[in-house]
Formats: C-alpha cells, sequence, structure tokens
C-alpha cells in the first residue's frame, strides 16, 4: 500500500505541475514510513519538499497555496500530530468555498496516517476519523487495499473540495498484485469484498481486514457473512450499505475508534433509520473502547478482533430468537 500511494503522489505530480507534496521529513528522508521516498530527488525540491515542525503553518500555507491556483497534498506525518492543525482544517480549508460562494476553491489533501496496530506510543496511534466527518465541507477518504490506496489519492487530488485522505498505518505493507496505475469505483461508492447471506459486516480503512479474517472464522459456525469496505466515510454511501443489510437483515459496524458519537455510531443510525423494517435484529457496533488509545501492550484489547466480532454475532443470533422469559406454560404474556 505504501508502494501504491507512493506511485499515486508520483504520478500526480508528473500529470499536473499544480501538485506540490510537503510536510514533516517528506523530502530526503521520504517520511516516516517512506511513503514519500525518492519524490523528491525524481521531481525536486520545488515539488516535493520538507517543512518545520508546525502542522498549523502547514496546513495554513497549504490554503494559501491552493487560493493560489496550487493544489498542495500535505502529510500530517501521525494522526495524533495533526491536532495543532485543527483549527485551520475547521475554520478554513472546510468552509473557504461555502464562505466565498463557491468563487474560491481549496484543492487540498491532507493525509494523515492513523489507527492502531503497530504498536506505537501516545500520539502515535488515534483514530481520529470522527473529527473529520463531522466537520462539513470535507471529504474524509480511507482505502483498505492497495488498488484503492492508488486510486482514491488520485481522485482526491484531482477533486476540487479539500480531502481528508486517512492512511492506515497497519496497511501500510500489505500486499496485492497490482499493475499500477488501478482506478477503482469512484468517491461515495462502496465495495462488497466478501458476498454473504446471514449478516452484513460494515467496516473501513484498518478494520476491513478484521472484518473479513472475521467472516472467514464464522463461517466455520454456520455464518455466511456479507463485508462491505465504506472506502469513503464522506461522502458516505447509503444506497450500498442500505441494500447490503436490506439482504441479510442484520448488521454489525466495526471500527477501531472509539464507540460513543464516532462514525460507527453514525453508521448504525443511518442502517437503523433506513432498513428498520428489514432487520431481524438491532444494528450493533464493535468498536475500540471510550478511552484514550492505551500502550502499545495492551492495545491488542483495545481495537476490534475477530472475538469480539463473534460475540457480537452471538448476540444478532440471540436478538433473533423470541424472548419466552415472560410467557405462561400456554404461550400467553
Amino acid at each position: 500500500m505504501a508502494q501504491a500511494i507512493n506511485a499515486a503522489l508520483g504520478d500526480a505530480i508528473s500529470a499536473d505541475e499544480r501538485v506540490l507534496v510537503f510536510g514533516e521529513d517528506v523530502g530526503a528522508l521520504g517520511g516516516v514510513f517512506r511513503v514519500t521516498d525518492g519524490l523528491a530527488a525524481k521531481f525536486g525540491d520545488d515539488r516535493c519538499f520538507d517543512t518545520p515542525l508546525a502542522e498549523a503553518g502547514i496546513t495554513g500555507f497549504a490554503v494559501g497555496m491552493a487560493m493560489g491556483g496550487f493544489r498542495p497534498v500535505i502529510e500530517m506525518q501521525f494522526d495524533a500530530f495533526a491536532y495543532p492543525a485543527f483549527e485551520q482544517i475547521a475554520s478554513h480549508v472546510a468552509k473557504m468555498r461555502n464562505r466565498t460562494r463557491g468563487r474560491v476553491e481549496l484543492p487540498i489533501v491532507i493525509r494523515i496516517p492513523y489507527g492502531g496496530g503497530i504498536g506505537s506510543v501516545e500520539h502515535h496511534c488515534d483514530s481520529s476519523e470522527g473529527y473529520y466527518a463531522h466537520t462539513p465541507g470535507l471529504k474524509v477518504v480511507t482505502p483498505a487495499t492497495v488498488d484503492d490506496a492508488y486510486s482514491l489519492l488520485r481522485e482526491a487530488i484531482d477533486d476540487p473540495d479539500p480531502v481528508i485522505f486517512m492512511e492506515p498505518k497497519k496497511l501500510y505493507w500489505s500486499k496485492k498484485d497490482v499493475a499500477l496505475p488501478a482506478r477503482t469505483a469512484p468517491f461515495g461508492r462502496s465495495e462488497v469484498r466478501r458476498p454473504g447471506a446471514d449478516a452484513t459486516l460494515v467496516a473501513y480503512g484498518p478494520s476491513v481486514p478484521v472484518a473479513l479474517e472475521a467472516a472467514e472464522a464464522a463461517a466455520a459456525e454456520g455464518w455466511d457473512l456479507e463485508v462491505v469496505d465504506l472506502r469513503t466515510v464522506v461522502p458516505f454511501d447509503d444506497g450500498g450499505v442500505a441494500a447490503s443489510v436490506r439482504r441479510t437483515g442484520r448488521c454489525v459496524v466495526i471500527s477501531e475508534a472509539a464507540g460513543f458519537a464516532g462514525v460507527g455510531a453514525e453508521i448504525a443510525a443511518r442502517v437503523q433509520e433506513r432498513c428498520f423494517h428489514s432487520l431481524a435484529a438491532p444494528v450493533l457496533r464493535v468498536t475500540g473502547f471510550d478511552i484514550p488509545y492505551p500502550p502499545p501492550m495492551l492495545e491488542r484489547h483495545h481495537l476490534p478482533g475477530v472475538d469480539r466480532i463473534l460475540d457480537a454475532l452471538d448476540r444478532l443470533q440471540r436478538d433473533d430468537e423470541p424472548d419466552t422469559r415472560h410467557l405462561d406454560l400456554d404461550g400467553a404474556a
């Protein structure tokens, strides 16, 4: 996946002289995860360059560059490092087009390596997608596959609106035989990664491989699970998700972020509103706990895993069965 993102950046720089890549250590070093490796050497330090360690300054600089006609792609290095830039993102990046009645576009891509699974310490692992998804004016994209990483980033760079491009850190080293450049479905289209009939697992980004693993494990227990990869949180594919849940009648939403007031809660609410009469059981969520990201040695207990997803499926099965605890012997209440 890291190679696919690198290729997308390189192809975008080649295709459009307005595209610039900058951020902390993205130049000579090639980024902490080496995602931008070789770009500065190939295209020069006027197209891919390092900045001071000042996330708010990086984002503010990108706003000015975009207003001047460029298409900046900036990197926040780690998810929690982006918080000092949030005022710029929420107050200016997200609102400029609306504030100017469409006269000023900000075609900015903010790349954010996010999520857990790599054993990092505090401020280096966080699931911050909910902050951006809750901010009108931003598109929020998170690939789970190698080909989507390439295609969605190319689309993000071409988009006239600002895009928060959330890159799952633990999937940087995932592999797939893909002939780049690869183009997949556009923003706002979910993808069925595994068809099934008994229940729908809705996931995005780093949770998609976990959902697929859980679906394989559940098959041994008689479940035929469908796995839907959102691909983009904003825009959200209401039609695709609802169509899957209406087919299966059950839904479990999987997300690494904390459960309370998160993206998973929004997905569950939208499914319940649109699929109420098709549901055989309540919509359930398997998420991170409502705590700060734990130390690396405890991370495996915090992140959604196969066992917790299987427990949720067991609850779906029980909730689908009639409750006879309050019936007398004749079946009357």
